[in-house]
Order: C-alpha cells, then sequence, then structure tokens
C-alpha cells in the first residue's frame, strides 16, 4: 500500500451557496463520488463548521463527521486567522474581509481575534482527532521583500523577533494539544520560501510545533527547487496540496508579475496535470522523505473550470500513490552475511 494517503481535495474553493456546494453533507456527498476519499475543511466557513462549537465540543465534532459521508478529515485548515495574527499596516483595509466585523478597522483587536481563533482552531483539531492545521504566517516585512530603498540594518531580524513574538504562545498552546502548525510558504506572508522558514524557526527556538504545508505551485512561481525542498526539510512536512503551476518566461513580465492578471502573468496556477509541477519526482521524493499524511488537491485555475479540475483530480492523485516495495529489487542476487567471507573478497587476511 502506499504510505502517502489520497486522494483528498480542500473544500474552500468550492464552497458555495447553492447545492451541492452548499452545507458539508452536500458537498461531500459530491466529492466521494468524484473518487475522493477524505477532506480538508476551512474552518473560517460557517457553511462547513461553527469553529467555536467545535472547539468547545467534542459531541459537536462527532456530529461534524457524521456529516462527512464516510470521508476522512485530513485537517482544518486556518490560512485567514494566520494572516491576521501579523499584518503589516499597508494592508489593514485589504484584509479587513477575514475577521468578524467587530474587528474591522482596529488592527490590535483583530490581531488579537486572530490569536483567539488560531487557539479555538487548535482545540477543535484536537477535539476532532486530528494533528495538524494548515495556516499563513501573516507579514510585518512583506512590503520591505525587495531590498530597495535599501533596509536598514537589524530591519529583517526585527521583523522576524516580533512574528516570533506573536506566534510563541500559539505554538505553545498547540503543543499543548499534540497540533503541528504546518505554514504554507507563500508569497505575501513573511515564511515564503526555505530560507525565510529558516529564520522563523530559528526564531521561535526551533519550536517543534513549527512545521509545513508543502505546495509546489508556489515555489514554481518563485523558480525553486521544489523537488529538493523536499530533502531538505521533508522532516517539517506536515501536511501536502497538491497543486500545479507554470512559470513561462515572458519579454513583458516576470516573477512579479507586472501587476498582470492571472490569465497574463508569466506565472500561473493551473489544474493538475496542466502546469509543470513534475508530480512523478514530487511523490517520489516525499515517499522517500517519510511522508504518511493526506495528498490534498488545491484547486486554483485561470483557465479551467473547477468542477473540471476537481473531477479529475482525484484520479490524478490516485494515479501517483506509490506503494512502497516490501523488498528490495535486487533481493534474488542477495546472500547471507559473512564476515571472514566479505574479508576475503577486499583481499584481506
Amino acid at each position: 500500500m502506499s504510505q502517502i494517503k489520497g486522494p483528498a481535495i480542500f473544500l474552500a474553493q468550492f464552497m458555495g451557496d447553492e447545492p451541492p456546494y452548499n452545507t458539508l453533507p452536500n458537498i461531500t456527498k459530491w466529492v466521494k463520488s468524484l473518487g475522493y476519499k477524505a477532506v480538508q475543511l476551512p474552518s473560517w466557513d460557517s457553511r462547513i463548521m461553527d469553529l467555536k462549537k467545535a472547539a468547545d465540543s467534542k459531541s459537536y465534532c462527532e456530529d461534524l463527521k457524521a456529516q462527512t459521508n464516510g470521508l476522512e478529515i485530513t485537517e482544518l485548515a486556518s490560512h485567514l486567522q494566520g494572516q491576521l495574527v501579523a499584518s503589516h499596516p499597508a494592508y489593514d483595509e485589504l484584509f479587513d474581509g477575514f475577521a468578524e466585523k467587530e474587528v474591522q478597522g482596529n488592527p490590535k483587536a483583530r490581531a488579537e481575534w486572530a490569536v483567539k481563533q488560531m487557539k479555538m482552531v487548535i482545540k477543535a483539531s484536537a477535539n476532532l482527532g486530528l494533528n495538524c492545521t494548515a495556516s499563513f504566517t501573516g507579514a510585518l516585512l512583506w512590503p520591505m521583500m525587495y531590498p530597495w530603498p535599501q533596509r536598514p540594518g537589524g530591519l529583517v531580524e526585527e521583523g522576524f523577533k516580533e512574528l516570533a513574538r506573536r506566534w510563541k504562545p500559539i505554538l505553545d498552546y498547540a503543543d499543548q494539544f499534540g497540533v503541528d502548525i504546518a505554514y504554507e510558504l507563500h508569497p505575501g506572508e513573511d515564511v515564503f520560501d526555505g530560507a525565510t522558514f529558516e529564520r522563523f524557526l530559528e526564531a521561535t527556538g526551533n519550536h517543534p510545533r513549527v512545521n509545513i504545508n508543502y505546495d509546489p505551485s508556489h515555489f514554481v512561481l518563485q523558480c525553486m527547487d521544489y523537488v529538493g525542498f523536499i530533502d531538505i526539510y521533508g522532516p517539517r512536512i506536515k501536511a501536502f496540496h497538491v497543486k500545479d503551476a507554470e512559470f513561462r518566461p515572458s519579454p513583458r513580465a516576470g516573477v512579479y508579475g507586472g501587476y498582470l492578471g492571472w490569465k497574463e502573468r508569466p506565472g500561473r496556477f493551473r489544474s493538475l496535470g496542466d502546469g509543470q509541477v513534475d508530480f512523478k519526482q514530487v511523490f517520489t521524493r516525499m515517499t522517500a522523505a517519510g511522508y504518511d499524511k493526506w495528498a490534498v488537491l488545491e484547486w486554483e485555475c485561470c483557465y479551467k473550470d473547477s468542477v473540471q479540475g476537481a473531477t479529475e483530480g482525484a484520479p490524478f492523485i490516485a494515479a501517483h500513490l506509490i506503494d512502497v516495495p516490501t523488498k528490495a529489487f535486487d533481493d534474488f542476487a542477495g546472500g547471507s552475511t559473512d564476515a571472514k567471507k566479505n574479508r576475503r573478497i577486499l583481499g584481506l587476511k
């Protein structure tokens, strides 16, 4: 059997106000018919769940699991709440829509709300029997991502120090419940690649709950070695978004995208199999790294409809799952260990 579990699907991009996308029973019935075995739930979507009730009540969580038509729950996603733990003032108005109305227009209250939300996600995860949440770090430094104007000495260090200060109480709380926070390394967050992940990890004192939601699509758009990334950070990868992307060099724009729409940008997210991610290598390296959790489709494509993307996604993931070998391919030529024989072969007495 494959040690990686799948296929699973992240429901956030498929939720809507009309059936079958409007309730947990309806949408899980639909995705189950497509061949999915598990779902990742957006913890912020009231059509899916009441987060406070899930944090307060194990019986509510049992009822929630009973609504999934037999599908497992992989993780609770907490990207929107994590985003608001740290936010530069330049984005205050843009990010207000992620929070409840009572804290909009009040950055301090909004950040406090986000911390409470993250703690509820952690407790709800534990009540559901889950040991991981996929999230974002938020960002204080992102407007200074490019080093012009020249950054004053110590600015980056101070930014990561403050980011870690805000997350440390959440991480400690997560540790009490045995829940990892798997940060999606994503442009727009202060932690968006391997180097920034290392900075954040160090700033938190190498906190054991600081981990990674691996998504190769964001690395394609940054022109990174997304396969080699697995070899380096494999032990910290606790969740996996299966999402495709392409980067096609242009004489008009590069990795920054020229403020173009998604269809015109050199870098675009695509449906599975339509982009440039080498998923055979990704699943191979994830298997080699010992990853044994869920492979979760995250659909984002500017060309293909979401229903077609979801329909094609389940068999695509299933076809890439690797059955772990029960014996070595060259076992037939092997023999028992004989120390004296080995020395003779080496020409030693």
